[in-house]
């Protein structure tokens, strides 16, 4: 029988969801105590929708297997066949998840530009809502995203947002997979960032170092409805406490510690800002991330060579390197001389 192995460790720039789990994590998921989630009946399953909902300061929530999955739902838990949501050019719900709301939901995305600090105009928003004519679809959900690019959405911004939104009758997703992040900069509660939205999807799988899986937040009903489009997608799970658990050590260990990913960003921000090949500004570093605005085809060198110090980053136009976990102070210091070293 072939013995598995980790593979060795390498630098890995790509994304923060390539974390390893923790030995707390591992321990809780070999102890985990489970039972068939689709019947209700896996206890861990069920702590950690308790554990998620009473942190995030929502009447319930509901465990998937990944933010795609819990962003879909929300979707379709608060659109109807033929409805609208307005959402970012670039943003995660309507660029980089299958369209799986106009394909599956037969729900009519209206994209916006996001602005230089990630927001969306309330201007270009009342722009895009649309009349109450039967010529259109029915303007129903804003989604937003936080962070986006690393960019924090501001509170007041937030606020600002919520009475607009209740102002004409709708409702507010949020696509929050590194919301924790943002509550860790803005050094608040993460109430005090998601008190605004109807729904917020969480992420345990990125900075938070879960293995796999998302929870959706929202309204008893919402969840309700929720769960059981997560049924007709196949996501239901039998004894997935075992992944669960890991969860649960996610949202009770791991929020803290993403100060260190922002602070390492921030070193890595301050190392490479002197060469200016990168065009660093200062609006390349708020989290977790730092962005290299090279052009693609020194990407593509610079990737081939970092790859011979065992660093990993993903080439293109504007490189986005991911602080993590599993990045250390010296790690940094090992990309900063590596970049150097190439220019």
């Amino acid at each position: 029988m072939t013995e598995l192995t980790q593979q060795t460790p390498r630098i890995d720039f790509r994304s923060d969801t390539v974390t390893l789990p923790t030995s707390a994590m591992r321990q809780a998921m070999a102890a985990a105590a489970v039972g068939d989630d689709v019947y209700g009946e896996d206890p861990t399953v069920n702590a950690l929708e308790a554990l998620a909902a009473d942190k995030l300061g929502f009447e319930a929530a509901l465990f998937a297997s990944s933010g795609t999955q819990t962003n879909l739902l929300a979707l379709l838990a608060h659109c109807e066949r033929g409805d609208e949501y307005i959402v970012g050019q670039q943003a995660h719900t309507y660029k980089y998840e299958g369209g799986g709301a106009a394909i599956l939901g037969s729900i009519q995305p209206q994209p916006l530009e996001f602005r230089d600090d990630g927001t969306l105009s309330l201007s270009a928003i009342e722009a895009a809502i649309k009349p109450d004519d039967f010529h259109f679809a029915k303007t129903r959900l804003i989604a937003l995203e936080n962070t986006v690019s690393g960019k924090v959405l501001p509170l007041h911004y937030l606020a600002t947002m919520r009475e607009f939104v209740d102002n004409r009758g709708l409702t507010m997703h949020l696509d929050g997979a590194r919301v924790f992040n943002a509550s860790v900069a803005l050094g608040v509660n993460i109430t005090e960032v998601v008190q605004y939205f109807d729904s917020v999807s969480v992420c345990l799988s990125k900075g938070l170092c879960a293995p796999v899986g998302s929870v959706l937040c929202g309204s008893a009903g919402l969840i309700q409805r929720a769960r059981r489009w997560r049924k007709v997608l196949g996501g239901g799970m039998r004894q997935a406490g075992f992944i669960a658990a890991a969860g649960i050590v996610a949202l009770n260990e791991n929020v803290e510690r993403l100060a260190d990913d922002h602070n390492n960003a921030k070193a890595l921000f301050d190392g490479l800002r002197s060469l200016e090949a990168f065009n660093l500004t200062n609006e390349s570093v708020r989290t977790n991330m730092v962005f290299l605005n090279c052009g693609a085809a020194v990407a593509n060198e610079l990737a081939a060579h970092l790859l011979k110090h065992d660093i990993l980053i993903s080439p293109a136009d504007h490189v986005r390197l991911v602080l993590h976990k599993d990045i250390t102070a010296n790690d940094v210091d090992t990309m900063i001389a590596a970049c150097r070293e190439f220019f």
